[in-house]
C-alpha cells in the first residue's frame, strides 16, 4: 500500500466516521423536536382534562404550564445534546466551540428561569425533583377525581 492510498484510507474514515456523527446529531434534533410536539399535544389534553375536572380555567392554565415547561426542559437538554455531538464529532473548530459555548449558557439561563418559574423557588432551595416527576405530577393533577 502506498502513502496516498493510506491517506486516502484514512480520509474515507474519518469521512465515514463524520457522516455517522452527524446523522446521530440530526436524530437527537429530530428527537428533541418530537418531544416538544408531543409535550405541547399532552400539555394541552392536561389543560382540558384540568379545566373540565375543577370547572376552573386557571387550573388548566396551571396544569398546561406545568406540564409544558418541564417538556420544554427536557426538550432543551435533547438539544443540547445533538449540538454537543456535532460540535465534538463533527466540526470541532474554535468558532464552533464558542458558538457551542454561547448556547450552552442561553439554555442553561433559559433552563433556569423556566425551573424556577414552573416550581416558584430557586432550585438550591427545593429537594431535587426530575422532569419527568413534574410531567407525572401534571398529569396525576389533571386526571384526579374531584372530591
Amino acid at each position: 500500500m502506498t502513502v496516498s492510498g493510506l491517506a486516502t484510507s484514512n480520509g474515507d474514515v474519518t469521512s465515514s466516521f463524520t457522516s455517522v456523527m452527524e446523522h446521530v446529531a440530526q436524530g437527537f434534533e429530530a428527537l428533541g423536536a418530537a418531544i416538544l410536539v408531543i409535550g405541547v399535544v399532552w400539555s394541552l389534553i392536561l389543560a382540558v382534562m384540568a379545566w373540565r375536572q375543577a370547572g376552573n380555567a386557571m387550573q388548566g392554565y396551571q396544569a398546561m404550564r406545568r406540564a409544558f415547561g418541564a417538556t420544554l426542559l427536557l426538550g432543551l437538554e435533547v438539544l443540547v445534546a445533538a449540538d454537543l455531538i456535532r460540535t465534538v464529532a463533527v466540526a470541532p473548530t474554535v468558532t464552533n466551540v464558542l458558538v457551542l459555548g454561547l448556547i450552552v449558557l442561553i439554555r442553561t439561563f433559559l433552563s433556569f428561569s423556566l425551573e424556577t418559574e414552573i416550581e416558584g423557588v430557586l432550585p438550591w432551595r427545593r429537594a431535587t425533583t426530575g422532569r419527568a416527576g413534574q410531567v407525572a405530577r401534571a398529569s396525576t393533577a389533571a386526571t384526579r377525581q374531584r372530591d
